[in-house]
């Protein structure tokens, strides 16, 4: 028996579709050591397990590492990862930070503090992935992330931008990658359920306020409660973004699979939530 076979429907419809993204937009390379940004909520500890699996599936080896940065407000609370990761064999970098607290402060005046605490995270993370000789760094973003993203940048800034699924930093020395953007926050959800995975969240005061919320909001209201109208915003948007990240001659590729009757799975549909 496959090791595929043994998942649940969910749980590979999140391989897969991570799979999909990581083929077609030329997301890793042979010896790629990946760090991946945890948090300790569903997406970034999905993101975890399906690269966990994809290891055993990519014809070529790649490395994963855990980068956690614990924001501050509960110095303890991401005990349940630091178990997960030593049962699982994996390596990993938890760190108690003052970013959370500092986001809140004086010191920050003139941001939210979300964006406050998210800069200082990205930058950290960035500096761990040089100390780690780390090549590629992945965010468990997924495709209503994308949505809120796409959305912020037309509001606040009048640009029609995404947010990239493989993107290089550094003068190409750091690939920034999100495997997961072609699925919805709905699949990541029962696929972690269904992994039993140990998902925590950090107390910050901020939680549930943010600007991302409020454009969910307001997407919800443009769609007058439709289903159908939200699943159809979220789909074209991530397919329009996995469009856009296609290495070259993936799209030929894919024509031809589907010619040949072997096409790559389908980008599943977002349901009502």
């Amino acid at each position: 028996m496959s090791r595929m076979s043994k998942l649940s429907y969910t749980q590979q419809v999140c391989v897969k579709a991570a799979g999909k993204a990581m083929q077609t937009t030329g997301m890793l390379r042979p010896g790629a050591r990946v760090g991946v940004a945890v948090s300790g909520g569903v997406d970034s500890f999905v993101l975890l397990k399906v690269l966990q699996l994809r290891q055993r599936i990519v014809p070529f080896p790649f490395e994963i590492m855990a980068l956690h940065l614990n924001p501050g407000f509960d110095a303890h609370n991401h005990a349940p990862l630091a178990d997960w990761l030593a049962k699982e064999g994996i390596a990993g970098h938890l760190e108690v930070t003052d970013y959370g607290p500092r986001g809140h402060s004086e010191e920050n005046l003139r941001n939210s503090p979300c964006f406050y605490c998210a800069r200082l995270r990205r930058k950290r993370l960035f500096a761990l992935c040089h100390q780690y000789g780390l090549t590629h760094l992945a965010f468990g973003h997924n495709n209503d992330d994308l949505v809120t993203n796409f959305l912020m940048n037309l509001v606040q800034t009048g640009k029609v931008a995404g947010m990239s699924m493989n993107e290089p930093f550094f003068g190409g020395s750091l690939q920034v990658i999100r495997p997961l953007m072609l699925l919805p926050k709905s699949e990541i959800v029962r696929a972690a359920r269904q992994w039993e995975l140990p998902v925590f969240s950090n107390p910050c005061p901020s939680a549930g306020k943010t600007k991302r919320t409020d454009m969910l909001e307001v997407l919800d209201a443009m769609c007058g409660g439709s289903k159908v109208k939200r699943k159809n915003v979220f789909n074209g948007l991530a397919r329009w973004q996995w469009e856009q990240n296609l290495v070259a001659g993936a799209e030929e590729d894919e024509a031809e699979s589907v010619r040949e009757g072997r096409a790559a799975p389908p980008m599943p549909a977002a349901r009502g939530h």
